[in-house]
């Protein structure tokens, strides 16, 4: 399998061209390449580009325990920068369309820098799974397995 892999603050991810490696990423194969053991390891796995007529490019975010992400700052700088390395992309904006949604990025300084604008972020409890009335949830105690977070 051909993959590529990038660091980008503290985070590894596994780039995956569905070219190169078809369109069969299930659960199990996503945690065996994601585990630090046994497997290429990392953090998760970012698997495309796909064209859309919706964005420039398409990408689906997995966590390394096989379950779709909707959004990830750092694996879009990295798959920003993916793009660059790869010459299909240049330094003017372009966009990035998620399971969250679309977002805009941005390679800077000869491939130096990348900056994505992921949207604004929400708190409203209608948006988020939290269980309870409408609200802004901040700073709430949380319950998860019987402990207080």
């Amino acid at each position: 399998m051909k993959f590529f892999k990038y660091h980008a603050l503290g985070n590894d991810y596994i780039v995956l061209n569905p070219g190169d490696v078809g369109n069969t990423l299930t659960s199990s194969r996503i945690r065996s390449i994601c585990h630090r053991n046994y497997g290429i390891g990392s953090d998760g796995i970012l698997f495309g580009p796909f064209i859309s007529p919706q964005g420039d490019f398409v990408l689906r975010i997995f966590n390394p325990d096989g379950s779709e992400a909707e959004k990830s700052g750092n694996g879009l700088r990295i798959f920003s920068r993916y793009l660059w390395d790869k010459g299909l992309v240049q330094e003017k904006p372009f966009t990035i369309m998620t399971a969250g949604g679309k977002v805009i990025s941005q390679v800077h300084k000869g491939g130096k820098y990348v900056t994505v604008d992921m949207g604004r972020v929400s708190f409203d409890s209608r948006k988020i799974p939290v269980e309870g009335p409408p609200r802004e949830v901040l700073n709430e105690i949380i319950v998860v397995n019987g402990q207080e977070l």
